[in-house]
């Protein structure tokens, strides 16, 4: 089978990017072959002229809907693949897919389909006022990307989309990477019978052919993402400033308007990739996330399940599912910008080295039978024999 991908580049590499990239090697290794069809959104908020051009690129862009029609006449696809269409591509471009009858797969990576800025998020708060249809416009009631141009633009694209039918008309199956999301999908009026969930997925260690996993106290719990406001960094701070005798350590990207409490108990890793975010995981003994907004697929989860940590994580989105409730659960959950229940949670968790080994061999566990490449490969398989 040949597999087209579609997909517009952000500015710069960024996790979709490596999802896109990690999608095509999937479908190589179950012996189809790949063909793309990539545009680019790097240097566009450079200029004033690229910043108009993406503005109405979004609603139409004959250069899209071009670049769609040769592809497919070049590549003779049997199925298209689609992640972003935004700004070049645009969803007008699916109409070439439909006229010349070939499946399409998009896979859903954000809530851009429902909302406008696709975080469901306002003010680093989960917000679902576009959630129904046609209801874009609460975007610029409350100029959601807080800028009249860009808000302006981010709705009136995702109207045009929604009134030309582009998605309900064209796309075959809609691939989710969380239950909830496709939740979300159908409380906005789409097809349930037309959308799948196939997460997203992590190579397993090779060097672990039994299953076992690292077992080690851990030195420090840690948090592991970009530090910012809807991340929820805060509210762990506060968490370090109450207990001086838990070690704190974050990795990541420091947001230049962030200030960082000095506390000699909390210390900053900058960011980190390869065997030193390696050593980071192995070293703690389990990961924080405090997001005050849904996140899409948070994979730091996974990553830390990689190492046997269990995770602790807000009772929203995607959170609840990956890491669960009861017996089945690989962490602890807290209420959402609740920084007494994390507390709790973070406590608990720290003084009960045992419950750690537990529920970090648990996370491993779920992680073979959910989140990993083997398993994403046989629900691709299944899905593509359906089309």
């Amino acid at each position: 089978m040949k597999i087209l991908i579609v997909h517009n580049n952000y500015g710069r590499y960024s996790g979709e990017e490596a999802v896109v990239d990690k999608t095509a090697e999937l479908f190589r290794q179950l012996g189809h072959e790949v063909a793309f069809f990539r545009m680019t959104s790097e240097g566009l908020r450079d200029t004033l002229s690229g910043n108009i051009r993406g503005f109405f690129c979004g609603m139409y862009s004959r250069q899209g809907v071009k670049g769609m029609r040769e592809a497919l006449l070049r590549e003779k696809p049997d199925v298209v693949n689609v992640h972003n269409l935004y700004p070049f591509i645009s969803p007008a471009a699916l109409f070439e897919c439909r006229k010349q009858g070939v499946p399409v797969v998009m896979t859903v990576h954000n809530f851009r389909l429902m909302c406008p800025t696709g975080l469901f998020m306002r003010d680093g708060l989960p917000c679902e006022l576009c959630l129904q249809r046609g209801n874009e416009w609460s975007c610029l009631r409350y100029n959601c990307e807080q800028s009249a141009f860009r808000t302006v633009g981010f709705a009136a694209r995702n109207a045009v989309a929604r009134l030309t039918g582009a998605y309900r008309k064209c796309v075959t199956r809609f691939v989710c990477i969380t239950d909830f999301q496709k939740r979300k999908l159908i409380e906005a009026g789409f097809d349930a019978e037309r959308i799948s969930v196939i997460p997203n997925s992590i190579e397993l260690p090779t060097d672990r052919p039994d299953g076992s996993v690292p077992r080690n106290d851990g030195e420090y719990v840690a948090y592991l993402g970009r530090i910012s406001y809807e991340k929820g960094y805060d509210l762990l701070c506060e968490v370090a400033r109450r207990h001086p005798e838990i070690a704190f350590r974050f990795a990541g990207e420091l947001r230049e308007d962030v200030m960082m409490p000095e506390l000699p108990n909390l210390k900053l890793m900058g960011y980190l990739n390869g065997e030193a975010l390696e050593q980071f995981l192995e070293g703690c003994r389990f990961l924080v996330m405090a997001s005050r907004w849904y996140e899409g697929f948070p994979m730091v989860i996974l990553d830390a399940a990689i190492h046997g940590k269990p995770s602790i994580g807000p009772d929203h989105g995607g959170f609840t599912e990956i890491i669960g409730k009861g017996e089945e659960a690989i962490g602890y959950l807290f209420e959402p910008g609740n920084v007494d229940d994390l507390e709790r949670q973070v406590t608990t968790l720290w003084n009960a080295p045992g419950n750690c080994h537990e529920l970090g061999g648990k996370a491993y566990a779920k992680l073979q039978s959910h989140y990993s490449t083997e398993v994403t490969q046989r629900q691709w398989t299944s899905l593509l024999q359906e089309l």
